[in-house]
């Protein structure tokens, strides 16, 4: 298949690293122009440097900003102002015994994981119904459906993530607008790395590690390994383009087969 996303301009927040920065790279390589997020702007500057020098184009922005404050937002819209795609792919995790966490971390983890993409969309879609054209994807996980017992505030905002997609899909129905989720499944980055040593022993060689927590605490997969940020982008981009014309209100699963169900 032939993805072109030339002469449309992308956001993927929470882009400097991991998933995001894979998403972010993918568009780019489609033709998309993108702009990289994150709350500090050395990071934002030094993500987009390297970007653009691993894809050697130079369709990268620098967009940023802390999502979730009006502020920060408005310091994000202000440097992409006219935006085709928004990957909202901004989120926290970590785990916490489910009776330890406290109101505190609720609040923060519906703040990071659900309210700063509802913020993104109120910006940005009106724009795109305007234009009849135009592409939402909220990042979602496979926590959203299989709530995991060490960290079930994280499963839980997942959750409501996929509401939201599946509310503001029916806003913009019959527009040329699609909203989705993307259900990812366990993924091998930075962060996941240091979660997955919280749970298996620290001195394991990385492979050894990965395979533990896999049989330990992700039995289901049918993958059997961590998912690169690569493979997740693959599925980002096809969503984000015109291909996917007739996918909207949904929850596309990427996770490796680990949630058990015939349905998508």
């Amino acid at each position: 298949m032939l993805i072109d996303l030339s002469g449309r301009t992308a956001l993927v927040t929470g882009s400097t690293q991991g998933i995001g920065r894979s998403i972010a790279a993918g568009l780019a390589s489609a033709g998309a122009r993108v702009a990289v997020n994150g709350r500090r702007q050395e990071s934002v500057e030094a993500a987009v440097a390297g970007l653009s020098e691993e894809t050697g184009s130079d369709r990268f922005i620098a967009a940023p900003g802390d999502i979730t404050t009006d502020e920060g937002a408005r310091q994000v819209t202000q440097a992409a102002p006219e935006v085709d795609i928004l990957v909202n792919n901004l989120g926290v995790f970590g785990a916490t015994p489910a009776l330890e966490i406290t109101e505190e971390e609720w609040r923060r983890y519906f703040e990071v994981n659900v309210l700063a993409a509802v913020r993104m969309i109120r910006a940005f879609l009106p724009r795109m119904k305007d234009r009849s054209w135009g592409r939402v994807l909220n990042v979602a996980s496979d926590s959203a459906v299989v709530i995991p017992a060490e960290m079930i505030h994280y499963g839980v905002s997942k959750t409501a993530l996929l509401g939201v997609t599946r509310g503001f899909a029916k806003d913009a129905a019959g527009t040329g607008v699609t909203v989705n989720s993307l259900i990812a499944g366990p993924t091998h980055t930075g962060g996941v790395e240091d979660f997955v040593y919280e749970l298996v022993d620290r001195e394991l060689p990385w492979e050894e590690a990965q395979r533990r927590f896999m049989v330990e605490h992700r039995p289901q997969s049918l993958l059997q390994r961590l998912i690169e940020p690569e493979e997740i982008a693959n599925m980002a981009v096809y969503l984000s383009s015109p291909l996917a014309s007739a996918t909207t209100g949904g929850a596309v699963r990427v996770d490796g087969g680990y949630v058990d169900s015939i349905l998508p």
